[in-house]
């Protein structure tokens, strides 16, 4: 019930401050660009706009998302509450990945995509790293310019070696890479074992991580330890 709660409330939030309004315009957008393309060159669009926007959507808005939070002393009242650090993370991923889900699917409708399940899956799994990511950069910063300056580095990281491997540019080893492997998805390619058993691990990694920078931002609030 308390992980139904979160989750409700975090579309609340997302719904109150423009989210969802912002992405049905965006996804409008995007759509009028995939349409206008060539034929031949829909799945690919597609494809980068998805990994490039829906998919990261985490990654831009967590940030926004949590300095919120703390501007409403939000987290003050999660650490005195039975609310666990694993619910919070797992609501903050659910919700956001709902959205990406569904702008992901009505994208690939438009372009026409082959493997249409494994598209959605992976813009999930992928929705899920990046907003990991996003909590472990917003819950150590203060302010919104320091939070794109954390994230102009993991973009870079995430972004550039996916895309060169979307257009064949990576040599062959780096198709195990975890974005990659995403990135394969997208296009509409069924994954190796190797790389979905890398994706999970750094999956699990980030979820550990992102609950201890969580756990040490709700102890940190009122600048005591709780």
């Amino acid at each position: 019930m308390r992980l139904r709660g979160l989750f409700l409330w975090d579309i609340r939030f997302q719904a109150k401050y423009g989210f969802y309004f912002l992405y049905a315009v965006l996804t409008v957008i995007y759509t009028i660009i995939i349409l206008a393309v060539p034929e031949n060159w829909r799945e690919k669009t597609a494809t980068v706009l998805i990994f490039s926007d829906p998919a990261a959507m985490g990654l831009f808005f967590m940030g926004a998302i949590i300095l919120l939070e703390k501007s409403q002393h939000t987290p003050c009242a999660f650490a005195v509450s039975p609310v666990r650090p694993a619910e919070y993370i797992i609501s903050k991923v659910g919700s956001l990945a709902t959205v990406s889900f569904v702008v992901a699917a009505a994208l690939a409708l438009a372009a026409d995509v082959t493997n249409l399940c494994i598209v959605l899956l992976g813009t999930v799994i992928s929705s899920t790293i990046f907003t990991l990511l996003a909590i472990i950069i917003a819950t150590n910063i203060i302010s919104l310019n320091q939070f794109i300056l954390w994230v102009v580095p993991v973009e870079i990281l995430c972004f550039v070696p996916a895309i060169l491997h979307l257009f064949q540019i990576t040599p062959g080893w780096l198709r195990h890479y975890p974005l990659n492997v995403c990135m394969e998805m997208l296009a509409g390619f069924t994954p190796s074992i190797a790389g979905i058993f890398l994706v999970m691990v750094l999956i699990v990694f980030l979820f550990f991580l992102s609950k201890h920078c969580v756990v040490k931002m709700w102890n940190g609030m009122g600048g005591v330890k709780l």
